[in-house]
């Protein structure tokens, strides 16, 4: 089986969540998630984010690091499973070891993945349209709230570099 294919079937199985733990459901340990995600990109600079999605029992991402993965994704996993772990009031393992790592090769490949990402949620039967999922980058509406602050879910996007951005559905076109 080629690794795209596997790649769907996986994703497939979990988005039926039928199994195993789904604490990334959960909207506390959901917004931790999120602020650790532009906390790595805004506060960190360990990669420019452009696309996410934080489903039930599994993450998203479409990311330009800027450091190896074991200096962002060890970090933001860590990070997150301690984190939800004290949310949860627990001490067991909390993650999966195990990454999908996919480079992005041109424009229409960095669309198509940043549409299957933001479309998760349909697929799974979470959300009617992608932008009413909140824990997702395609989610314009409320501003997420964590602590005492908030995060706008659309504040940090920015076009990948060599990757002209394509307006979501109602997002203002560009003027010439």
């Amino acid at each position: 089986m080629e690794s795209g294919t596997a790649f769907v079937a996986m994703d497939r199985l979990l988005d039926q969540c039928q199994s195993g733990p789904a604490f990334l459901g959960e909207p506390e340990i959901a917004k931790v998630v999120v602020a650790a995600l532009y906390d790595g990109d805004r506060r960190f600079g360990r990669y420019e984010l452009y696309s996410f999605v934080v489903m039930p029992n599994h993450v998203h991402l479409l990311v330009t690091p800027k450091v190896s993965s074991r200096e962002w994704l060890g970090p933001l996993k860590g990070f997150t499973a301690h984190e939800a772990n004290k949310i949860l009031a627990r001490h067991a393992p909390f993650r999966q070891p195990e990454s999908y790592d996919h480079l992005v090769r041109n424009q229409d490949e960095f669309h198509r993945i940043r549409q299957y990402i933001e479309n998760n949620p349909i697929r799974a039967g979470l959300a009617a349209i992608a932008e009413e999922f909140r824990w997702s980058s395609a989610c314009q509406a409320t501003p997420v709230s964590v602590g005492s602050g908030f995060l706008s879910p659309q504040s940090n996007f920015r076009s990948a570099r060599g990757f002209p951005s394509k307006p979501r559905p109602g997002e203002p076109r560009p003027q010439a």
